[in-house]
């Protein structure tokens, strides 16, 4: 799912745990783990929402999250900040941490 500025608020307000990827269509590492969080989007859909922030068409989200370096992977329960990796990793080490926030 793309998120960007106009339809934060509408996937927030949904409730559900969420994991965000902020990346850059240029960012060698972000496509590295694209095809795992496009993994991980189909294999917990209905239970998380999963989705990609470009930081260059939502630089007031990659701000509001602190977001320095990309790609950056924030995870949400219950609207507060509970996780984040920055830079590339397995998929097992964020399904691991999207695992923590659906208890």
């Amino acid at each position: 799912m793309v998120i960007n500025e106009e339809n934060f608020e509408t996937v927030m307000a949904q409730g559900k745990p969420l994991m965000l990827d902020f990346w850059a269509t240029w960012c060698g590492p972000c496509k590295k783990i694209a095809p795992d969080i496009e993994a991980l989007a189909n294999e917990y859909e209905g239970k998380a929402i999963v989705g990609k922030i470009d930081v260059e068409e939502s630089e007031s989200l990659a701000a509001q999250f602190g977001v320095r370096n990309i790609p950056t992977v924030v995870f949400i329960k219950d609207g507060q900040v509970v996780d984040k990796v920055v830079g590339a990793a397995t998929k097992s080490a964020f399904e691991e941490k999207l695992k923590a926030i659906l208890d």
